[in-house]
């Protein structure tokens, strides 16, 4: 059982510790307990708190500073850690439904400590067991407790050597003997062997592969689940005709065990079809309750979508992480000022403020959203469950899809860029290994590739927005959606009629003028539209019209996402419920994401004429220094509600105290390879002056 958490408030909230960050904790705005409660709740604070407090106890997740694992080893050392996850019981299978933010919430905490352990965690329970529940039948749901009791380890097994994202062209082929009622499951050469596959590399026992199922009579119905078991569960030896390794060392989450595997001929029993979007008789005959192949493919790839939706909340971590520790080290580094014998902390400048604080609105922004879009796709796994084939499920099905494949690109995007930002923000010190920020960098960048390279996924976005505006077009439907995403479509073309009429920086500062920004980009929407046609028109077929796409479809699909996590947190932050302590920061955040992001789009906004002078640019551009002004002596007390604790952030220039130096020295001496070669210098400790010392020894 999870530990249970002993003490009050006080010691769901601890104070920070005194120190060097004191001064801008004391110049906060608002509290940051409060926000804290407010953003998450106290029943999800003590939840938290119950994970890192486990994992801090538990010798077997004990930090140990210059320790550098084998890739053996660590791999190892992972599959054992989430072995006892599961022991703490932290979720059942249950709470998957029931309670959906605490699996959301467990993710992170995982991630937070540390990636490759998240991921593997993730990929079984979620992923695997997702894609077993939702694409499956009661006849398999003898296996999620099997997967929630680890006594099988799962993987998915979708992406082969040379196919990733044209999954229809997936080569593994699974044909039926209706003689002996089984699949025959079989690569037809290396090319085709699964790849990239996580848990599939050393641990996984079972996986769910995709294939094409072919049936006697030779017609092949498509890409189809199948769940298959490709270790022995005592000596993780590979099954009959089954070859399975691991893929190597990467570049990051380097404890997740990547593998392949090849099928050679590999007979499975015909009710190991997962068997809810098509199925087959004992006598061969295929049914599937899907009239179109189009629906059932979409259908069949819903785990996908629950992926990509998980990866916007693993980005949103990793951009959290970065920005707490760069914001605190910028609080206490202290260089130049306006007179020789004072220096200020780095904070203060106004480059600093402009390269940090919009990514900490950033992180702000994106975890509400990815928050909401994680709710909606329970909602939408539910309806699967309960068999509902309503319009309204399907049209749900195809807004989330479009949703979680542009989400994933901006979100993974964001956190890249704001990581790599963080590591420059704090110079030499952020290239340092042991301060995370080059882990936290390597660790994100799959995010960009993986369930979907980004680029990639952004068509499937703007392919569904072109798609509305056809049917508004040929047929005058209005445009509508069970989120009400693009229910604003509904007034094109008369937004484009619409002007910045915005003239002074305290008009600027509200994130309701870049919203109204946001939808008069449309314009993408129609340019994107008139550049198919005219493509068409020119002679190409509609797969050569739709390569033309990087200055249309591509900003069109990012523009929207940024609408779509922008329009969510303005109305998150203007709700009647948030207490009156914390709406002037949170519509500080809201209105320096919006204008923040905005702002790249400033080319966009002229050449379409929504700017139609100087004047509207400059104007933008004092209202995000302004704001990053305004939000500057909030910085430090905004990081300390989303920050996890010192253990798990494992960063000695981002710890809570602010001792940036002492942390920073004492964690190079912890280092056993130092010490080893410092030992003839012992008083070299954080508590004796080193200059004295390095002239005694002179």
């Amino acid at each position: 059982m999870a530990p249970t958490l002993k003490g009050g408030d006080a010691a769901l909230l601890p104070e920070f510790p005194r120190g060097p960050l004191d001064s801008y904790r004391a110049r906060a705005s608002f509290s940051w307990k409060e926000l804290a409660l407010f953003t998450e709740g106290e029943d999800m604070l003590r939840f938290k708190k119950t994970i890192f407090s486990a994992l801090e106890n538990d010798p077997l997740f004990a930090r140990s500073p210059g320790a550098h694992l084998s890739l053996e080893k660590y791999r190892e050392l992972s599959f054992l850690r989430c072995k006892r996850i599961f022991e703490y019981d932290f979720l059942s299978a249950g709470d998957m439904f029931e309670s959906p933010l605490k699996v959301s919430t467990l993710i992170q905490c995982l991630g937070m400590y540390d990636w490759s352990l998240a991921a593997k965690y993730v990929l079984h329970t979620l992923i695997f067991g997702s894609a077993v529940f939702s694409s499956g039948s009661e006849r398999h749901f003898t296996y999620i407790q099997k997967i929630f009791s680890m006594e099988i380890f799962g993987c998915f097994a979708l992406t082969e050597l040379s196919h990733g994202s044209n999954t229809k062209a997936i080569r593994t082929t699974a044909h039926y003997n209706p003689a002996t009622e089984e699949f025959i499951i079989h690569s037809p050469d290396f090319e085709a062997a699964k790849f990239w596959v996580g848990n599939m590399g050393k641990t996984a026992t079972h996986a769910v592969v995709f294939a094409q199922l072919h049936m006697p009579g030779g017609q092949c119905h498509g890409l189809h689940p199948f769940i298959i078991q490709i270790r022995d569960l005592k000596t993780l030896l590979p099954m009959p005709g089954v070859m399975v390794g691991d893929i190597g060392k990467k570049l990051g989450q380097n404890g997740l065990d990547n593998g392949f595997a090849v099928f050679h001929k590999v007979r499975v029993p015909r009710h190991n079809l997962l068997n809810r979007m098509g199925d087959v008789t004992p006598e061969g005959t295929y049914v599937s309750p899907f009239k179109d192949a189009r629906q059932r493919f979409g259908a069949s790839l819903g785990s996908l979508s629950w992926g990509r939706v998980v990866i916007m909340a693993m980005a949103v971590t990793n951009l959290k992480l970065a920005v707490s520790i760069a914001a605190r080290f910028s609080a206490t580094r202290r260089q130049f000022g306006p007179t020789e014998d004072e220096e200020i902390p780095v904070l203060e400048y106004q480059t600093q403020q402009w390269r940090l604080l919009p990514y900490l609105a950033a992180a702000y922004a994106l975890d509400h959203f990815s928050t909401s879009l994680f709710l909606d796709m329970v909602e939408l796994q539910r309806g699967l469950a309960a068999g509902d084939r309503s319009a309204r499920q399907a049209e749900l099905g195809r807004e989330i899809h479009a949703l979680a494949s542009a989400g994933k690109p901006l979100a993974s995007w964001t956190a890249q860029q704001g990581i790599q930002e963080c590591r420059e923000a704090c110079g030499g010190h952020g290239y340092l290994a042991m301060n995370r920020l080059g882990v936290l960098r390597d660790d994100n960048d799959p995010n960009c590739t993986y369930e979907g390279d980004n680029n990639v996924l952004l068509q499937q976005t703007s392919n569904y927005l072109l798609g509305l505006l056809a049917l508004r077009v040929q047929d005058g439907a209005r445009i509508r959606s069970p989120l009400k995403s693009v229910d604003f479509l509904d007034s094109y073309p008369s937004i484009l009629d619409q002007r910045f009429e915005v003239s002074s920086v305290a008009d600027c500062l509200d994130s309701a003028v870049a919203l109204a920004a946001y939808k008069w980009l449309c314009y993408l929407l129609r340019e994107t539209h008139e550049k198919l046609n005219q493509e068409k028109r020119s002679g190409s077929g509609d797969f050569e019209a739709r390569n033309c796409q990087v200055f249309h479809g591509r900003p069109l699909a990012l523009a929207f996402m940024e609408l779509m996590v922008l329009q969510s947190f303005h109305e998150h932050v203007h709700r009647p419920c948030v207490p009156p302590s914390l709406r002037a920061v949170l519509g500080r955040l809201s209105a320096l994401y919006a204008l923040w992001s905005l702002n790249r789009h400033t080319a966009l906004l002229y050449r379409g004429g929504y700017f139609s002078d100087e004047q509207a640019g400059r104007v933008l551009e004092s209202a995000i220094l302004t704001l990053c002004s305004q939000l500057k002596d909030d910085a430090v007390a905004l990081v300390d509600v989303i920050a996890p604790p010192d253990f798990v952030l494992d960063s000695p220039i981002g710890r809570a105290d602010g001792e940036l130096y002492k942390n920073l020295w004492g964690a190079i001496l912890q280092d056993s390879q130092v010490l080893e070669r410092a030992s003839w210098w012992p008083e070299f400790s954080v508590n004796k002056p080193v200059i004295g010392s390095v002239k005694s020894k002179l």
